[in-house]
């Protein structure tokens, strides 16, 4: 039996064998990333990635949910704060303007998730309830998706006016007619969906998804660590010939000229929506649908 690490309070650290197992660990707010979170994550896939004896990294939310996007609302929401960087960008806490979002959003998104997508062990993101917004992003960077048959993705935030996640790899993760709906409506996309689109690799039954889970992580951990690694990196290596990674930058750099825009037309970055107004504006539009 492991001992279960907590790391910063908000993130839950495990290892099983051969498999660590990183969990998010605010289901009090839906698993809603605040950088607290964010740093905390990055520190435990940096254990896992350490760690000789892991072979395999899952990435899971405590809860209902996986995970109900970026903090944008609860009390532990920490956007003015300054934390130790990761990646080589500024601290963004005593930025003017458009600078301050862009230098943070450039580190603890963007920055962090492009960072755990290279990390060399494969990863698979146990996904079950709502994965909504940053949620996708945790989720896309993971090698592998297994989901509950009530799990549902959905990326809501052209309501803000707003053209997608920081991570955007929508045109990668499903064909471009289909990123296209999925943005335009906002609607949500049901785990039996995501897999016809290729997005998902299994759709399980709630009370199986861990097993699932760890049974394919268990055999994943038969193969020699290098292969797994050197196949890991010719794959993504592979995406980035097809655009991904410069899709993501024009995608990154237009996501802040309609952050730039709302706060100039509004005074409000997110165009005046908060957690709660966002939350209900999607339960309406699921309920209306």
């Amino acid at each position: 039996m492991s001992d279960v690490k907590t790391i910063d309070d908000v993130v839950l650290y495990e290892v099983l064998g051969p498999v660590a197992i990183v969990t998010m660990n605010r289901p009090e707010y839906n698993n809603a990333q605040n950088s607290q979170m964010t740093y905390a994550l990055d520190k435990a896939f940096q254990l896992a990635t350490n760690d000789d004896e892991v072979k395999v990294i899952v990435l899971a939310g405590n809860g209902k949910h996986f995970s109900a996007g970026h903090d944008i609302g609860t009390p532990g929401r920490d956007v003015d704060k300054s934390f130790d960087r990761t990646n080589l960008f500024y601290d963004h806490a005593n930025k003017p303007g458009g600078e301050f979002l862009y230098a943070r959003e450039h580190e603890v998104y963007l920055g962090m998730c492009r960072r755990w997508r290279d990390l060399p062990k494969p990863t698979i993101a146990m996904v079950q309830g709502a994965c909504v917004a940053g949620g996708l992003m945790l989720a896309w960077v993971c090698d592998l998706i297994i989901a509950d048959d009530k799990a549902f993705f959905s990326d809501p935030v052209v309501r803000m006016g707003i053209p997608g996640v920081e991570y955007f790899a929508h045109v990668h993760e499903l064909n471009p007619r289909i990123a296209k709906e999925f943005l335009f409506t906002g609607d949500r996309m049901s785990a039996e969906r995501a897999y016809q689109m290729g997005m998902v690799n299994r759709v399980v039954p709630t009370e199986n998804l861990r097993e699932a889970t760890f049974v394919l992580a268990e055999r994943i951990a038969q193969m020699p660590r290098l292969g797994l690694q050197l196949t890991k990196q010719v794959i993504n290596n592979a995406e980035d010939l097809m655009g991904k990674r410069s899709t993501m930058d024009m995608a990154f750099g237009l996501h802040h000229f309609a952050h730039a825009h709302n706060e100039t037309v509004s005074g409000d970055r997110l165009g005046g929506f908060d957690a709660k107004a966002m939350a209900n504006a999607n339960k309406s539009a699921a309920k209306d649908k």
